[in-house]
């Protein structure tokens, strides 16, 4: 037993050495130092699509604060599912209120069946857009954008070889549920691996339209499951890449339970399963935090049955101090977040739990990230906003049946991602 134990321990240094290898460096670019934003004259023509299916608890902001970008050629398409979708009467509310001109509403006319409803509304608002329009950005419901969101996406893409900008969310609920604090910890973890692997976020997104035309992203569209996380391999095919900004991390404050919480990341990783070049990093990781978890606890117990006290102490301390580590890890990340909302004056105060709890949190987070991790890798459909889709690879969905969206979708599934 002792060699298993000497193997347990250098695994953890070794899993411990590189997380913190890799919050390190997310820190540091969190902190860097800002890039001047573009000046009226220098900003190119946008426009910005939100596709709604749904009423989100946040949306009546969302649409409020795209009307007060401090953008100075911009169009907004709002892109709903169906006439009688619950978000329109929340749009009309908040267009009412508002003297503004630019922006147009459109229904999806023709959803397709070899792709989701996102994807088909993207598609349908990008054919419809002018020739003089440079910039094709488009956000979440659930996300609040600050006035200099779209002139930081548009300064972004200044950049020659940058094809497409994005930001990432940052979970920070005003009440700290269970299932909430799940959440924030997941995503703490996986707002590393994104910035580090380039993956991007529809939340916040921003894509030249000449890199749309190279690659051809629009015919990869009409047979995805989503349109973001292919954009890293899709745009370096033509020389291109995905660059994050710091800046454009996103704070939601819903609330979410557990349940509804497994099915929406299980679709989070299968987007990655399908369209990312790191989706065996990201299965690596996974595993091997289950399986440090499960194999450590396992091992003291099987050490105390042996009547081996010393040892399995040894092993329960060693277990202890990395997950103390992990929720350091945690605290760290969020840390450098918070700090780097500050610096641009964006206020993100929120009720955080007792050291203590964090760490049932970040050990109930693995266990349910572990079985969303193992549903997505035998998974072969998913449901997203009522829809249930087939998978049968990356450019073989099968929307299975249409049906408009209805209250008693969203009282069944998580209500925080403000797309279709």
């Amino acid at each position: 037993m002792v060699s298993v134990t000497a193997a347990l321990i250098a695994t953890i240094c070794i899993s411990l050495a590189i997380q913190s290898w890799l919050v390190f460096g997310f820190t540091r670019l969190m902190m860097g130092r800002r890039v001047g934003l573009l000046d009226n004259a220098q900003c190119p023509e946008a426009a910005v699509v939100l596709c709604l299916r749904g009423g989100d608890p946040f949306l009546h902001r969302c649409v409020d604060a795209l009307l007060q970008q401090d953008y100075p050629c911009y169009r907004i398409i709002f892109v709903v599912d169906h006439r009688d979708d619950p978000a329109l009467p929340i749009l009309r509310e908040t267009l009412a209120s508002r003297a503004n001109d630019h922006y147009e509403i459109q229904f999806l006319t023709d959803p397709s069946n070899t792709c989701s409803l996102k994807c088909s509304s993207i598609l349908q608002a990008y054919r419809s857009l002018p020739e003089t329009v440079e910039i094709l950005a488009q956000l979440d419901a659930d996300t609040i954008a600050h006035p200099s969101w779209l002139r930081e996406l548009a300064t972004g893409l200044a950049e020659e070889s940058v094809g497409a900008v994005t930001g990432n969310r940052w979970y920070a609920p005003d009440e700290p549920s269970r299932g909430a604090m799940v959440r924030h910890v997941w995503n703490a973890a996986a707002i590393v691996q994104m910035s580090w692997y380039r993956i991007a976020w529809g939340g916040t997104l921003a894509i030249k339209r000449s890199a749309i035309r190279e690659a051809k992203l629009d015919d990869r569209w009409s047979q995805a499951l989503c349109e973001d996380t292919m954009l890293t391999h899709q745009l370096s095919r033509i020389g291109k890449r995905v660059e994050f900004q710091p800046s454009l991390i996103m704070v939601n404050r819903e609330d979410c339970d557990v349940s509804s919480f497994v099915p929406w990341v299980s679709r989070q990783l299968l987007t990655a399963r399908l369209y990312h070049r790191a989706w065996p990093l990201v299965v690596v990781h996974g595993i091997a935090s289950a399986a440090i978890l499960l194999l450590g606890w396992a091992l003291v117990l099987a050490l105390v049955l042996m009547k081996q006290v010393q040892q399995s102490g040894l092993v329960a301390v060693v277990m202890a101090i990395f997950q103390l580590a992990l929720v350091l890890l945690v605290l760290w990340i969020g840390r450098s977040v918070e700090a780097s909302l500050a610096r641009d004056g964006r206020d993100q105060l929120w009720q955080k739990p007792h050291f203590v709890r964090w760490i049932y949190i970040v050990t109930i987070t693995q266990w349910v990230y572990s079985w969303a991790l193992l549903r997505c890798l035998f998974g072969n459909d998913t449901h997203w906003r009522g829809i249930r889709y087939h998978i049968g690879g990356p450019w073989r969905i099968k929307m299975e049946r249409y049906q408009p969206y209805s209250e008693s979708v969203q009282s069944t599934q998580l209500g925080t991602q403000g797309s279709l």
